[in-house]
């Protein structure tokens, strides 16, 4: 994600005039933003063009081999790849971060209330996954905003132990490969176990044969878009 930092303000108020003092008194004030550039695509079920129905959706976020500026890309692995190639019943939308670049969930939601707006979305069931580089970005963004989720998958991935008790509202699947060699399968783990902890609606599963492409078995298994479709938040 580029950013750009568009203003910045500073005012500072002189220090008085103590002849024998080494104290400094002052006052910082910023005004800071940013432009975000954020490609997505959207993949739409088959009937959506039907008057009147608001579709459940799922927000997907990519690991770092699908960055770049070929949204082709995207349908490699996830809901967007079981989404073009069989289709699915939600709305799918996945943005692409340019090369280099992770996740920031303060620029995820914001096109997440870009497409809402767009959309016939059902915003009480909308999903949010992410594989890899992927599953941080997505603990990012449901960690700023819990209450915009009605459930969360994290695949292959981790994200802050710390703060991840502000999820126990939110119906959490993590699932990690025994064999992963690129993120410990500690670490997904922890998340886990601290979401336990704080008594949090978790599910952790531990694929014994899978490696850190535990994503494809995960995603191509119809039971996993049936356990999203069984979760709804309150309006």
């Amino acid at each position: 994600m580029r950013r750009h930092f568009l203003a910045l303000a500073l005012v500072a108020l002189a220090p008085p005039a103590l002849a024998a003092s080494r104290v400094t008194d002052a006052t910082f004030e910023a005004t800071l933003s940013r432009r975000v550039v954020l490609p997505y695509r959207v993949w739409l079920p088959e009937g959506y063009a039907a008057k009147g129905k608001a579709w459940p959706a799922i927000l997907f976020l990519h690991g770092s081999g699908e960055r770049g500026n070929d949204l082709s890309f995207l349908a490699r692995n996830g809901p967007p790849h079981v989404a073009e190639t069989r289709g699915l019943p939600f709305v799918v939308i996945a943005p692409q971060l340019p090369a280099g670049e992770t996740w920031a969930g303060d620029a995820v939601l914001a096109l997440l209330d870009r497409v809402q707006g767009a959309l016939a979305i059902d915003t009480t069931r909308v999903y949010l996954t992410g594989l890899s580089m992927g599953a941080y970005g997505a603990y990012e963004a449901a960690i700023a905003a819990p209450t915009r989720f009605a459930a969360l998958l994290t695949v292959s991935g981790a994200g802050n132990p710390a703060e991840v008790c502000k999820l126990k509202g939110v119906p959490t699947w993590i699932v990690h490969g025994a064999k992963d060699d690129i993120i410990p399968v500690e670490s997904g783990r922890e998340m886990a176990r601290r979401l336990e902890n704080c008594k949090g609606d978790v599910r952790w599963t531990l694929e014994p044969d899978e490696g850190h492409d535990a994503w494809t078995k995960v995603y191509e298994d119809p039971a996993t878009y049936e356990w999203f479709l069984a979760h709804r938040r309150a309006p």
